[in-house]
């Protein structure tokens, strides 16, 4: 099954997924997709460099599949990270942050 690299950014910590050139993007579309084990296993540990340079966080490969040209998720969790919260914005707005 193909596969994409994704990551946290380490100073937003918004989601993002490793382009063919080895940048990082927020669009999933973006996103290099690796058809073979030997190029998923390549890109993998090329992310886990920029652990170590502190430009990611959380490296992980997910399946992915196509759909009318667009890159999908298979697993639920990833899907809702790649096409935004499942809570509306407007309510996200006005939540405070916990303080204990």
């Amino acid at each position: 099954m193909p596969q994409i690299v994704t990551a946290n950014d380490l100073i937003s910590g918004d989601v993002v997924f490793r382009t063919a050139d080895g940048a990082w993007a927020r669009d999933v579309n973006a996103a290099g997709v690796l058809a073979d084990k030997a190029g998923a296993e390549a890109a993998h540990a090329a992310a886990l460099a920029d652990v170590k340079a502190a430009v990611v966080v959380d490296v992980a490969l997910i399946d992915v599949t196509a759909a009318d040209g667009k890159v999908v998720p298979v697993k639920l969790r990833e899907r809702i990270r790649a096409f935004g919260p499942t809570v509306k914005a407007d309510y996200r707005a006005d939540l405070k942050p916990y303080v204990a």
